[in-house]
């Protein structure tokens, strides 16, 4: 009877723990099947952060919130609006000017002094690689092939608009309601923590949309010097380069990395004396940038050590890419502010 009992026992506790992995199973997929969506959301939350502080300004300014909060969205997109509408003519002359030129360019690399140098060390292997890639894309019968590709940027181009609009629109809700919201979860914590808990998450709020802001400005600094350099030594699609900069600035020291490389490795076309003085101003800017304009401008913001970054980017890059990385930043700020304010108390006081 007892052995019955224990069959019975080990059974129900089998079915128990498959029916559980079966469950964690699917609320897993469903997770991952709304990725994207809930990445909108995150990034919806902190852009909303972001711009409170600007619509918390307006409201003691003597402006009502229902008036700052469109005024703030709208100047806003006329700003982007107009930044678009002056870059894209620049922008598309310069794409097409690319493809037109592209097979010349690349064969042009051959009659580099630099370049024959390196080629002779390797038995004109450079040579036979650029000429073969200049004789593809100089051949139109092979563009057809190329389609596929170019209908694939175009899709993603168009999912990057669909989700900035869903971005734009779920901030839009977020900082209408972000009173009420912030009541709501208040709420929903024990009356003897309430305190404590609202503290924090106001330190928490004005940190983040602070850091956002702030992000946001050391970015456009960042675009702003690179297109002066590369206007200076006149490095080919410098607007191109320096919109590509200010996206991955906002992405801290990873981003501004991969913008230096990517500019260098540009301007290694124009010549290598080009490269190298492009290598050495960004060698110099990182320095000013990390020395004197993120302390200034992030000084009343979460301070996130480097390494804390670097780890941050390449997860929230991982697993939901571009987004998914500058999500990522915000998040880890917000979990240092409460490991200070929270957990180390806490360890001080035991």
């Amino acid at each position: 009877m007892n052995r019955n009992i224990k069959v019975s026992n080990a059974f129900q506790i089998g079915l128990l723990g498959g029916l559980g992995v079966l469950a964690a199973l699917l609320v897993g997929g469903a997770i991952t099947s709304i990725a994207n969506l809930l990445t909108y959301v995150a990034a919806a939350i902190f852009i909303a952060l972001g711009l409170e502080p600007i619509v918390t300004k307006l409201e003691k300014l003597g402006m009502k919130r229902r008036l700052a909060i469109p005024t703030v969205v709208v100047s806003l997109l006329a700003i982007l609006t107009a930044l678009i509408w002056a870059l894209v003519p620049s922008i598309a002359s310069q794409a097409a000017h690319f493809v037109k030129t592209a097979p010349d360019l690349i064969r042009g690399f051959n009659d580099l002094d630099w370049v024959q140098r390196i080629d002779g060390q390797f038995g004109g292997a450079i040579t036979e690689a650029l000429t073969g890639l200049g004789n593809f894309l100089g051949d139109s019968s092979n563009w057809p092939s190329m389609l596929g590709g170019v209908f694939q940027v175009g899709l993603s181009i168009f999912n990057g608009f669909f989700g900035a609009l869903i971005i734009v629109i779920l901030s839009l809700y977020f900082m209408a309601s972000m009173e009420r919201f912030k009541k709501f979860i208040y709420s929903m914590v024990p009356a003897s923590r309430r305190t404590q808990f609202v503290d924090i998450a106001e330190q928490i709020a004005t940190a983040v949309g602070r850091y956002v802001m702030g992000q946001v400005t050391i970015g456009l600094i960042a675009a702003t010097l690179a297109l002066i350099m590369m206007s200076i030594l006149g490095v080919p699609f410098a607007l191109v380069l320096a919109a590509i900069t200010f996206l991955l600035g906002l992405i801290p020291l990873v981003g501004t990395i991969a913008g230096a490389a990517i500019v260098t490795l540009v301007a290694l076309t124009v010549s290598p004396t080009t490269a190298l003085i492009a290598a050495i101003y960004y060698l110099i800017y990182m320095q000013v940038e990390a020395y004197f304009i993120s302390p200034r401008i992030m000084s009343k913001a979460v301070s996130v050590p480097g390494a804390v970054v670097v780890v941050a980017a390449l997860a929230g890059g991982a697993i939901l890419g571009v987004l998914g990385a500058l999500v990522a930043i915000p998040v880890a700020a917000s979990v240092m502010l409460i490991i200070r304010q929270v957990l180390s108390p806490r360890q001080d006081s035991l």
